[in-house]
């Protein structure tokens, strides 16, 4: 085994995991709080996406400094879909809450397709070509940023809930609606905020990753099973899960290709995903099943 290879995917694989965690975070957040699966999570953070990328080309903003403006783009795109749509199918069965979702995710795409056409899309920013040698690997600087910025976003989340009162509102309604209700909490107001920082998130996710790979409107699907497999892997509901299903996942997908061919990373995936509902269900860092 080339140890140099064996660096520079390790690098390459908790680089990647960083990203998976804060994708998934807010789809786990979202879980959290209202129990509901958001369906149409990767194709928001599409829109993410393409929303960072016209800031990019019309003003010249690196996507690093657009996030901002993107996240709260995605903030109330969220919020709009949690108060007109979400609110009301609540206490749905999980079947019939579904279907509204995946049709909203299937808007989301065709919206994109759209407004910006099929064409693949890939911007050359300011940090495309530079990198860093670290022990004989060479690790995109690109990557490092988007790494260190999921990095800074996530905890900045997990302080959000832990001090502040909105994050304590958000804490109390997750563990229990009704005396929330009891206590004075505007649960449905709760509830969209919490969708709508789940979906900022995202946003944020898109605007990372479009340095790093071209951009069409299906991109959506596969990063929707992505952060399905890790919350699963970490435990639905829990955020230190997500960032930690992130990791692991980023690692297994990088390093498999020592063995297996690069197209048959999904394979390791769904084994993955496979293996932690027959054995742990609950997720690693789940509670009970």
């Amino acid at each position: 085994m080339d140890s140099t290879l064996a660096l520079q995917l390790l690098f390459q694989g908790i680089l990647l995991g960083g990203l998976y965690g804060l994708i998934a975070l807010g789809l786990s957040l979202i879980f959290g709080v209202m129990g509901v699966i958001n369906f149409a999570h990767g194709q928001m953070m599409v829109i993410g996406m393409y929303i960072s990328y016209w800031i990019f080309v019309l003003l010249g903003v690196e996507p690093y400094l657009s996030l901002i403006i993107v996240s709260a783009g995605i903030f109330l795109l969220g919020y709009v879909i949690q108060s007109s749509v979400v609110n009301r199918i609540l206490d749905y069965p999980e079947a019939m809450q579904v279907l509204p979702l995946v049709a909203i995710g299937i808007i989301l795409e065709n919206t994109a397709l759209l407004l910006w056409g099929p064409d693949h899309r890939s911007p050359h920013t300011a940090f495309s070509l530079d990198t860093i040698w670290l022990g004989g690997a060479m690790i995109d600087v690109s990557r490092l940023i988007a790494f260190s910025f999921a990095i800074i976003i996530t905890f900045a989340i997990f302080i959000f809930l832990k001090k502040s009162n909105m994050g304590k509102r958000i804490r109390a309604a997750a563990d229990n609606r009704m005396a929330a209700t009891l206590v004075g909490i505007n649960v449905s107001r709760i509830n969209n905020f919490s969708f709508g920082l789940g979906a900022a998130t995202t946003g944020a996710a898109g605007a990372l990753l479009l340095p790093l790979m071209p951009l069409s409107p299906s991109l959506g699907h596969d990063f929707t099973l992505t952060a399905f497999i890790v919350v699963i892997l970490g435990g639905m509901g829990n955020l230190v899960g997500a960032l930690v299903g992130g990791l692991i996942l980023g690692l297994a997908e990088s390093m498999s290709t020592l063995f297996l061919p690069a197209t048959l990373k999904q394979v390791v995936s769904f084994g993955i995903l496979i293996v932690i509902m027959l054995f742990r269900p609950q997720g690693l860092l789940g509670g009970k099943k």
